[in-house]
């Protein structure tokens, strides 16, 4: 399982350039700017969201300024209806706490059911800061090599205009 020690392990591995950011806990967008983490003009927002069968779960990760509702979501991926996943599916799935959703998370999805999605907006800035799996610490690194990461350990990552 990743946690934060083995994500950033992790990184240290494959040799993909971050900046790391310890701060206290965070669970909001307006918590994580109220603790003065850097570089938040490239912050995210991360949504795990599931459809209304059970049967397809996506870690949606935008702008952390973008308002983009659920149904907008739904029309640009072509799913079903969608809602927030359940805290439990968030735990089981993913293996992370609320409050510190990341795409880094989808490494610890080992039946590979959730299906990443990043803003085409995060891609075009380049970098992006996320949480390594908790969300008292806070790593700046390439958009390009977080997408590649994903996909070097099996997982699928769909670049979306949101």
């Amino acid at each position: 399982m990743y946690g934060k020690a083995e994500t950033i392990a992790l990184l240290d591995q494959a040799r993909i350039a971050y900046e790391l950011y310890e701060h206290e806990a965070v669970f909001t967008v307006e918590q994580a700017h109220a603790a003065g983490i850097p570089h938040q003009e490239l912050g995210a927002k991360n949504l795990f969201l599931r459809d209304d069968k059970h049967r397809a779960y996506y870690l949606i990760c935008l702008p952390d300024k973008k308002d983009v509702s659920l149904r907008e979501i739904q029309g640009r991926l072509g799913s079903r209806r969608l809602s927030f996943a359940s805290e439990k599916d968030l735990r089981s799935m993913l293996s992370l706490e609320p409050g510190s959703v990341t795409p880094l998370g989808a490494l610890n999805d080992a039946e590979r059911r959730v299906e990443v999605v990043i803003d085409q907006e995060l891609v075009d800035a380049g970098r992006v800061t996320v949480h390594p799996c908790d969300n008292t610490a806070t790593v700046l690194l390439a958009t390009e090599d977080l997408i590649a990461l994903l996909r070097e350990h099996g997982h699928d990552v769909c670049v979306v205009n949101l």
